[in-house]
């Protein structure tokens, strides 16, 4: 293929989802859950929320299984974040993965 081009999904009014995780080098992966961070001023986030409000049983179960896999996947061995968008349907697509504790941890913490 060609490399130059590059393309995404749009997502309309998408929900910006992250979820924390922990791996450590004895290959043990784990979720700590769901933060809702749709809330953003100019690209940064203002309000977070924790657990998620308008995220289902079933999504968060996905969304979650997800991250965990994706840190299994690359025999992740720290804290990190995976971010993912939510559509209309429920339907949620990784954007990144942020290996490092962010300030919104502390979010996660309190649930």
């Amino acid at each position: 293929g060609d490399g130059s081009m590059f393309l995404e999904k749009f997502v309309e009014n998408p929900r910006h989802i992250e979820v924390q995780i922990i791996g450590d080098k004895y290959g043990n992966h784990v979720h700590l859950f769901e933060r809702d961070c749709s809330v953003q001023r100019r690209h940064q986030k203002i309000v977070e929320i924790a657990p998620a409000p308008l995220i289902t049983e079933e999504m968060r179960d996905n969304i979650c299984g997800d991250a965990v896999a994706l840190a299994r996947a690359s025999a992740y061995e720290n804290a990190g974040t995976c971010e993912f968008l939510v559509d209309q349907d429920g339907h949620h697509y990784f954007i990144e993965m942020n290996a490092r504790l962010q300030v919104e941890h502390t979010v996660t913490e309190e649930i």
